[in-house]
């Protein structure tokens, strides 16, 4: 484990707001992302990293490559400043009139869950360490079901195009994916083999009536419930996997060429449950947002 050692003087104290830019910069991975995420100038987080190194004496980004890269002083850094900054949160969040407690039940789409939930429950255990936080993943559907009897709080998950429930993320273009898509076509003609979630699922819904639509022939070659399960499939050339593009799992290739139909966009949703803790979903909320909703420009 990397150590850093470093000769602050006594009164010199760490600046958590630049400690908050540097982490923010590192799961970012650009300057212009960072400051969007924080909602401030991309100068005033350059200053904020130049002030810290300067404040530590030592250089803690790499400058000499086109995309944000840690030193070995920023690498043996960044875990104390998660630390640092956690703390602080949990000393507001205990000591603050505003605190926030009880209990929050969050529904999440098994491929939000794949790529993008931990940054946002890191945040919010960080920021609202009173508040005891249940997760289940699952299909969009079942989600829904759980909300409507009272057993979820908040869901976030996808719908389909001309749905209107919930409070829109973004909508995202649904894509069809293959380990070698130029092998899958070499078979065209033959029924597409599709790697599916079971039913009900959204994209495996669209996936079939988009090719029902165009006449053509489809096998299910693959289902399970977990993402994990339907990537190692799909990573085996067993068929073709339906997802967001954004949310393409490593190792799998677009199918190009227009041999496959276009698909339908899916929408991404956060959608309360009537009655739930309405200060606790709207913290949750605001996390999700930010993580989530591509900023503008």
């Amino acid at each position: 484990m990397q150590t850093l050692t470093v000769i602050v003087d006594r009164d010199t104290m760490l600046n958590l707001i630049h400690l908050e830019s540097f982490v923010s910069l590192q799961e970012s991975g650009s300057f212009t992302a960072a400051a969007d995420r924080l909602g401030i100038g991309q100068s005033t987080v350059t200053q904020h990293i130049q002030r810290l190194e300067k404040s530590l004496g030592k250089q803690l980004i790499d400058r000499t490559t086109h995309r944000v890269q840690l030193t070995t002083e920023g690498e043996a850094l960044l875990s104390y400043a998660r630390a640092m900054l956690d703390l602080n949160g949990k000393v507001h969040s205990l000591f603050g009139e505003n605190r926030l407690r009880g209990r929050l039940r969050l529904g999440v789409s098994e491929d939000v869950v794949a790529s993008r939930l931990t940054l946002i429950l890191e945040d919010f255990i960080r920021l609202h360490p009173l508040v005891d936080l249940e997760l289940t993943v699952a299909l969009s559907s079942p989600l829904y079901q759980m909300l409507d009897v009272g057993e979820l709080d908040l869901v976030l998950a996808k719908r389909h195009i001309g749905e209107t429930q919930g409070r829109l993320l973004y909508r995202e273009p649904l894509v069809w994916l293959a380990r070698d898509p130029e092998l899958i076509r070499l078979k065209e003609g033959e029924p597409v083999p599709l790697i599916a979630f079971p039913t009900p699922s959204i994209t495996r819904k669209i996936a079939q009536d988009t090719l029902d639509r165009h006449k053509i022939l489809w096998r299910i070659v693959c289902t399970c419930a977990s993402l994990s399960g339907l990537t190692a499939a799909a990573r085996a050339g067993m068929g073709v996997l339906v997802q967001p593009r954004s949310m393409a799992p490593d190792g799998l290739k677009e199918v190009s060429g227009g041999w496959l139909p276009p698909l339908d966009d899916v929408e991404f949703v956060l959608v309360p449950r009537r009655g739930a803790d309405a200060a606790l979903v709207e913290a949750l909320s605001a996390l999700i947002v930010a993580r989530l909703v591509p900023q503008a420009g």
